[in-house]
């Protein structure tokens, strides 16, 4: 190492600063509830080779599918009308090309030092539409990518490519405000990155540092194989299988025996899994450790083709980001309690409970946070939520401002979390009420599975997803983990979240 401790850290901070800010330029001019509220949105710096360098922190399965997004950049930059020149900005979101799901549009920036390529610089970004068979563009009953929306490989954000974007999306001016908040957050990203590298930031040493400190990780687990399967609420009850071996300072998370990739959207890319490992290592070893990828070097993903872990188009992967995402947190970190026990608590609520709603020129999309699963001296949180997603809530203010929508009941859902000597935490209750016909699509998980306790701890409750025609308790009708249906005036959607598992025996 060229760097003393200290001053590795003190660049670490400085380079995650920029990842901050930009983030920080992001959500400020979005147009967008979904972004400037929830900050369903993400920024991180690469190195010159495309590997990830600091991230903000932001959301968990944004950030470590990024580089797969930053590769492709770089692997179709041959292909771009004219080479690569500074203030050249590439726009993106097939998950087939280092995407997660179309909504995410990831905008990728080279950072050039005295004329010499030196890095990139890349933010993500939820776009609550861009067309599709159905208002939020993450349909349920898709069956086939082209019917989740517009389709983008690695291009250059030139007017007309915009322009295209744009006129294929719902709410058009809504996409062009994010799009040039994502485009600013950029600008700002390369200015303060390229005067880091030009005062000779040593980068190097920063992903060094994230692969020791990984690889010290790994040899306090013991060597050896665990294996676990958990199910998703598709037709089938598909399966997520994984075996982890650990042997010195590696670790191989083996996902043969999962399920091949569903006709509905419940499908992952490979890049979607590799984040949900990432994700679940740091946080059963060290959260600490570097999120670079250095961090990655030591561990190893196998993922087979045309499984629900790795779908191969043209799968429907709307779910794969935002569910099945969840279900492979899950698994690995149930391995990891198996192999480091009294690391690791139970299951949160293992769902982002993914609720689009369209009206007359406007479209909503939120995640909705539940139990938090107990954990080794301290119980889960409630409503708030887990893994893979790391958003806020839409403010009852902004929503009811913005959509033609009601919140009628917002709370927390007592008695969900699952029994333990540290309880899980509990779900949620929210009732939306729709103040004009409306089209409503729900991507939930966990409403058949429950959350699992840990160490003889329970498992949380299944969610449920509730029609109250009329917004009349006596018809309430049940409805389906994933469907898409149309509101009248006055009906209401009732969304109860999971809770958590629980920890320990219940005393």
């Amino acid at each position: 190492m060229s760097l003393d401790p200290a001053s590795l850290q003190v660049l670490i901070s400085r380079l995650t600063g920029v990842a901050d800010e930009m983030g920080a330029v992001l959500r400020r001019a979005a147009f967008s509830p979904n972004i400037k509220e929830r900050a369903d949105c993400s920024a991180a710096l690469f190195t010159a080779g495309g590997e990830l360098l600091v991230q903000a922190e932001h959301i968990p399965v944004h950030l470590g599918s990024m580089p797969a997004s930053v590769r492709a950049v770089i692997d179709a930059v041959d292909e771009l009308d004219g080479p690569l020149r500074p203030g050249d900005r590439l726009v993106l979101n097939d998950p087939f090309a280092g995407g997660t799901h179309l909504n995410d549009l990831t905008l990728v920036s080279p950072c050039f030092v005295d004329g010499v390529l030196s890095g990139w610089v890349a933010n993500r970004a939820h776009h609550s539409d861009v067309g599709g068979m159905a208002a939020g563009s993450i349909p349920p009953d898709a069956t086939e990518i082209y019917q989740e929306g517009l389709r983008i490989p690695p291009l250059r954000l030139v007017p007309e490519v915009e322009a295209l974007l744009v006129a294929n999306s719902r709410t058009p001016e809504e996409r062009r405000g994010d799009l040039d908040a994502q485009v600013g957050a950029n600008s700002v990203g390369v200015e303060r990155m390229a005067e880091l590298l030009a005062a000779g930031a040593p980068v190097d040493d920063v992903v060094a540092y994230g692969e020791r400190r990984m690889r010290s990780a790994l040899t306090s687990l013991p060597d050896g194989s665990w294996s676990f399967t958990d199910v998703l609420d598709s037709a089938d009850a598909a399966r997520v299988a994984v075996r982890l071996t650990v042997a010195d300072d590696e670790a191989v998370f083996d996902f043969t025996g999962s399920s091949p990739q569903q006709r509905g959207n419940v499908n992952a890319v490979e890049a979607v899994t590799v984040s949900a490992v990432g994700f679940a290592v740091r946080a059963a070893t060290d959260p600490s450790i570097p999120a670079n990828g250095g961090a990655l070097r030591p561990v190893h993903v196998v993922a087979p083709a045309g499984t629900v872990v790795a779908a191969r188009p043209p799968a429907a992967v709307g779910a794969g980001n935002v569910e099945v995402s969840q279900r492979v947190a899950d698994v690995c970190l149930r391995v990891l309690a198996e192999a480091a026990p009294g690391r690791v608590g139970a299951a949160g609520q293992g769902t982002m409970n993914n609720v689009m709603i369209g009206g007359r020129g406007w479209v909503y999309y939120e995640t909705v946070g539940g139990g938090q699963g107990g954990r080794p001296g301290r119980a889960g949180m409630s409503g708030v939520h887990t893994a893979m997603t790391n958003t806020r809530n839409t403010p009852v203010e902004a929503l009811e401002r913005s959509f033609g929508l009601r919140v009628r009941r917002y709370r927390l859902r007592r008695d969900s979390g699952g029994r333990g000597r540290w309880p899980g935490g509990e779900g949620i209750e929210r009732d939306l009420e729709a103040l004009e016909p409306v089209t409503v699509s729900l991507v939930t998980e966990r409403r058949v599975s429950r959350p699992w306790g840990l160490a003889g701890g329970e498992p949380g409750h299944a969610g449920e997803n509730w029609l109250l025609p009329g917004g009349d308790e006596g018809r309430a009708q049940p409805l389906p983990a994933k469907v898409t249906l149309e509101l009248d005036q006055g009906d209401v959607l009732r969304m109860r979240t999971p809770g958590g598992g629980g920890y320990g025996a219940p005393t």
